[in-house]
């Protein structure tokens, strides 16, 4: 995994008790969980919207938007990208009919 995505994923878990007024992310956490989860849903509404233009740069943009909203709402209900990483690591080996029939 890239170590952009786990100094994103600490520096976010970092800004948990930052000054809202000094940090967007901050500012996002303050707001409380449905905020972030609003955000992330509008970001993503974005990518898709991207990927059906076809236009790889503004797509490249929205995903990378994406990630960093998906890792704020993680944070807000204190999700750990270690979490998640951890759950996609028990899938590994699966197919994903057989993981979907499990739930």
């Amino acid at each position: 995994m890239s170590d952009a995505l786990i100094r994103l994923a600490a520096t976010i878990a970092a800004r948990k008790g930052a000054d809202p007024e000094a940090s967007w992310t901050a500012k996002l956490l303050s707001k409380g969980p449905e905020k972030a989860a609003e955000k992330f849903g509008e970001e993503a509404v974005e990518a898709i919207i991207e990927a059906v233009r076809g236009d790889r740069d503004a797509l490249t943009r929205e995903a990378a938007d994406v990630i960093y909203h998906l890792l704020v709402m993680l944070a807000a209900r204190d999700v750990t990208l270690q979490d998640v990483l951890a759950e996609l690591e028990a899938r590994e080996g699966r197919s994903g009919v057989e993981e979907k029939a499990s739930r």
